[in-house]
């Protein structure tokens, strides 16, 4: 594994996760220094999440004939410039703004960077390269977002803003100088050839398997405070350290998903989102004392993350001619999985089913991507039985050809 240019694109990825979830630990910071409530703080968390979504598709189109090592370059210099705008905005709606731009090149840098890394190995350790660069990312939920809000809460919030400008900084100086010029090439398709790949079905069951995949997730994990509060007995003071747990067991999951998919992309996924199904179906009983709280966080984060680099490997296999566009809508459609998800858990606490609640609707999530995947699946399978079969049909019939054409 070329481990120094995959380290880049993991340094990156490192950053992105640290200013995508710090800003959910600096909302009462920013309120009070801005004089808004949180509930309006908190659109802040959305539009950064909007940004990815516009513009993992919209980048990624825009540069599609450009290089690969350049687009990266370009789109962390874009990330620097959205987080020390945040860090000197001076109202509200110019933070609002700052975080919008900052999200812009989220989804498209990882997308992109997945091209890459799949482009530096072997065919037998694509899934592997992906899950390291996504290290950068499980890594940040355990140091960069709890160290970035230490910052921001004894520093000031606009401190963690330059402090992860900086680490933006640092992946621009490491692509430059560790990711090789002739593995990140422009690609030959152009953004014609992206838009052609867009409209392959099983892209869009892989972007929807991804979808209800990590929306199962998300429709925990966006009301575990409460869970552990509420159901487990945890003071409000442990919840940053359970919320680091996550992060460790995110980072096996994505590791160890990226090592078994490359012997069995399915079989990984499958049996991911089979996992993921149970641990959220567990989580009424797992709640009930704190050790197993505990545990149920570690397992969410494990059971979760082992299905990333299998749902980014495929979407780019299902449309291998021009991968970078589907890869970003990729990470679009993660986070339309983190807004949804969050919809539907609530839906389940606003319905008075308990704390827990947002965990079995997870449980339903995850077995619709379940569903969704089976029926890729099967769609796979029929498109590959007439090649099969008209491949069986020349193989019987050109010996009969050449005997009659020798008569």
């Amino acid at each position: 594994m070329p481990l120094a240019p995959l380290l880049s694109l993991a340094v990156g990825a490192f950053g992105l996760g640290t200013t995508e979830f710090v800003m959910m630990g600096l909302l009462p910071n920013v309120a009070d220094d801005l004089h808004i409530s949180i509930p309006t703080a908190g659109h802040l968390v959305s539009a950064y999440a909007l940004g990815v979504v516009v513009g993992a598709p919209l980048l990624a189109a825009v540069t599609a004939k450009m290089p690969r090592r350049k687009v990266l370059i370009g789109l962390m210099a874009l990330f620097v410039a959205g987080n020390a705008l945040s860090a000197f905005a001076p109202d509200y709606h110019w933070l609002l703004a700052a975080r919008l731009l900052s999200g812009l090149p989220h989804g498209a840098f990882f997308g992109v960077g997945a091209v890459v890394a799949t482009g530096l190995v072997a065919p037998e350790r694509k899934a592997r390269s992906v899950s390291l660069m996504f290290l950068g990312l499980t890594v940040a939920n355990i140091a960069g977002v709890p160290v970035a809000t230490l910052m921001g809460q004894h520093l000031g919030w606009r401190a963690t803003f330059l402090g992860v400008s900086a680490i933006g900084l640092a992946a621009i100086a490491s692509l430059a100088l560790l990711l090789p010029h002739d593995h990140a090439h422009a690609p030959a398709a152009g953004l014609r050839g992206e838009l052609t790949a867009l409209r392959s079905l099983p892209v869009w069951l892989a972007l929807g398997t991804t979808v209800a995949g990590f929306g199962a997730l998300f429709s925990a994990y966006s009301y575990i405070t409460p869970m552990l509060t509420d159901s487990a007995g945890y003071a409000d003071s442990r919840v940053t350290v359970l919320l680091a747990l996550f992060g460790v067991g995110a980072t096996v999951g994505n590791l160890l998903g990226g090592r078994l998919a490359d012997h069995s992309l399915r079989g990984t996924l499958f049996g991911g989102l089979t996992a993921l199904a149970a641990v959220l179906a567990l989580f009424p009983l797992l709640m009930t004392t704190q050790w197993t709280a505990a545990l149920a966080v570690l397992l969410l984060g494990t059971a979760a993350f082992v299905t990333g680099s299998p749902l980014q490997l495929m979407v780019m296999e299902k449309a291998s001619a021009a991968p970078s566009l589907a890869s970003s809508a990729n990470q679009a459609a993660f986070n339309l999985a983190n807004a949804g998800g969050a919809l539907v858990g609530g839906l389940a606490l606003a319905a008075g089913f308990g704390a827990t609640s947002p965990a079995l609707a997870g449980a339903a999530l995850a077995v619709l991507g379940l569903g969704v995947a089976a029926f890729a699946y099967t769609v796979d399978r029929r498109r590959a039985v007439p090649t099969t079969h008209v491949s069986r049909l020349v193989a019987t019939h050109v010996p009969e050809r050449q005997e009659a054409a020798r008569r």
